[in-house]
């Protein structure tokens, strides 16, 4: 077992992704979470999909325990306080003044809990312009300069996965763990607060420092040019992943590979600037190339020559891809209302395992009474 948090105790008051990740990271390392939900509901992304138990909801709350409390309620807030003293760590996500108002903000559970490691994730941080603002991923992504590095300003279309969400958990979770450390050796706790845009700026530390140092102003394409990185549509229709970087065996070997020898001696890309400012003109040669065959028979001759590359895989083919079986990257689970769960699991090693003692997510209030303390 890699249990290295077992016996750590953690109280998320946490909705939708930023804290539920935070919660469910420490979880992946044998920490006890009790998620505290409104009776109401719960949390929002129980209803995703409607009912209560969505797949929204399932990505980011396995391995936790789930309490009702009204914490707008005398006995609630009484409850949340026993819980407290017995607690290591507290996850919120609230708006900036909400935990005042509850009778908890940061003075309280200084003074009240001096052990207690209390984080606190925000959207815009807990003061300034922006703070009373409500706060969603697109909307941090957006300002913290991730929305122009991946919407096309001509035709401006929103895709792609949760970012500022996803990075603010992750980072909430490598702040309580540094001040969980510390107070091993000073048994005092501290208040970690994280938020959205500032998580999301730090997601993309180069793209300001070329811009600081160089003044390259980031687009869509700006990263994939710097990087040589390529998607093209092959014969039978699939797509296919390049990622050349910047040695040069890479680029000549897929030269050589797709028959094209005189690009090495056209003046645009025989060198990495040029291939980097010609990117466009690179990418339309190539395209006209890989079209040309199947993507087997591309990825083949890839492999044979060592050239960076990958199929883009339907989420079928990543759960059936052989290497993502042998590492055993998902795995099923069984809740006993819910029925069967495909679950990832966390991707850290620590002794070459990963397993733990886990919990599929809860449903609302599954452990009610389950916790003496609430």
């Amino acid at each position: 077992m890699t249990e290295v948090l077992k016996g750590v105790r953690v109280i998320e008051l946490g909705t939708m992704i930023t804290a539920p990740l935070a919660g469910m990271m420490l979880a992946d390392l044998g920490a006890d979470v009790i998620k505290v939900e409104r009776p109401d509901g719960g949390d929002p992304f129980r209803s995703f999909r409607g009912g209560l138990y969505s797949p929204h909801f399932i990505a980011f709350n396995r391995n936790k325990r789930s309490i009702r409390l009204d914490l707008q309620s005398k006995a609630g807030k009484s409850k949340l306080d026993r819980l407290l003293a017995s607690a290591d760590v507290l996850i919120e996500n609230y708006r900036p003044g909400v935990m005042d108002r509850l009778g908890f903000g940061a003075d309280v559970l200084g003074s009240r809990y001096p052990r207690l490691i209390a984080c606190s994730i925000s959207g815009f941080g807990p003061s300034g312009p922006y703070a009373e603002r409500p706060a969603y991923d697109a909307v941090a992504g957006a300002l913290g300069g991730v929305g122009a590095i991946m919407i096309d300003r001509d035709q401006p279309t929103a895709s792609g996965p949760t970012i500022a969400d996803n990075v603010t958990g992750m980072y909430a979770a490598y702040g309580i763990l540094g001040a969980l450390y510390e107070r091993e050796k000073t048994g005092k706790g501290r208040r970690v607060e994280v938020n959205m845009l500032e998580a999301a700026i730090a997601f993309i530390p180069d793209t300001f420092s070329n811009f600081t140092r160089l003044q390259i102003e980031a687009h869509p394409r700006t990263r994939v040019a710097a990087s040589q990185s390529y998607a093209f549509r092959c014969a039978d229709g699939k797509l296919l992943a390049l990622h050349l970087s910047s040695p040069q065996k890479f680029w000549e070997s897929l030269v050589d590979v797709i028959g094209r020898p005189e690009l090495k001696d056209d003046p645009r890309f025989a060198a990495r600037d040029g291939r980097v400012k010609n990117y466009l003109a690179l990418e339309q040669e190539l395209a006209g190339v890989f079209i040309g065959q199947d993507r087997l028979y591309w990825m083949t001759r890839l492999e044979q020559a060592d050239v960076p590359f990958a199929p883009i895989q339907t989420m079928a083919e990543v759960l059936d891809d052989p290497q993502i079986v042998h590492l055993g990257t998902f795995y099923q689970q069984v809740h006993p209302n819910q029925g069967e769960l495909t679950l990832i699991r966390r991707p850290v090693l620590i002794d070459g395992s990963r397993d733990i003692s886990g919990r599929p997510p809860p449903e609302l209030g599954e452990h009610d009474s389950d916790i003496p303390d609430a």
